[in-house]
């Protein structure tokens, strides 16, 4: 089954449906990065990978911005010091999801 999964992603339909699901999620990655930075806030990533970091808000710590963003916008992601000591102070955001839980994610944040 596995090897038969492997072969289908180099055929030409597979190689399509990657490239539409990639497209996909670069565009969400887009709402993000675009969304977070009319906000204000200083935003990295998201141009080559559907990850977009973001300085935390206030001088938070990482785990204290993930708290606010729980707490009061809903809204879950990955603290930066999990990422070792020079994340903290950062926030990772993914962009895999639904386009309108994106939508609805960045609208949250930036209401804040």
């Amino acid at each position: 089954m596995t090897q038969k999964g492997a072969e289908a992603c180099y055929s030409p339909q597979g190689k399509k449906e990657i490239q539409t699901s990639i497209a996909y999620y670069m565009a969400n990655a887009s709402k993000i990065r675009d969304g977070l930075k009319k906000a204000g806030y200083e935003v990295f990533g998201g141009v080559n990978a559907p990850y977009i970091w973001l300085k935390t808000s206030d001088n938070l710590s990482s785990w204290d911005f993930f708290d606010k963003l729980l707490n009061k916008a809903q809204v879950v992601g990955t603290p930066g010091s999990g990422f070792g000591p020079a994340g903290e102070g950062y926030f990772r955001l993914s962009a895999f999801g639904k386009k309108e839980d994106v939508e609805e994610a960045i609208a949250r944040i930036t209401s804040l």
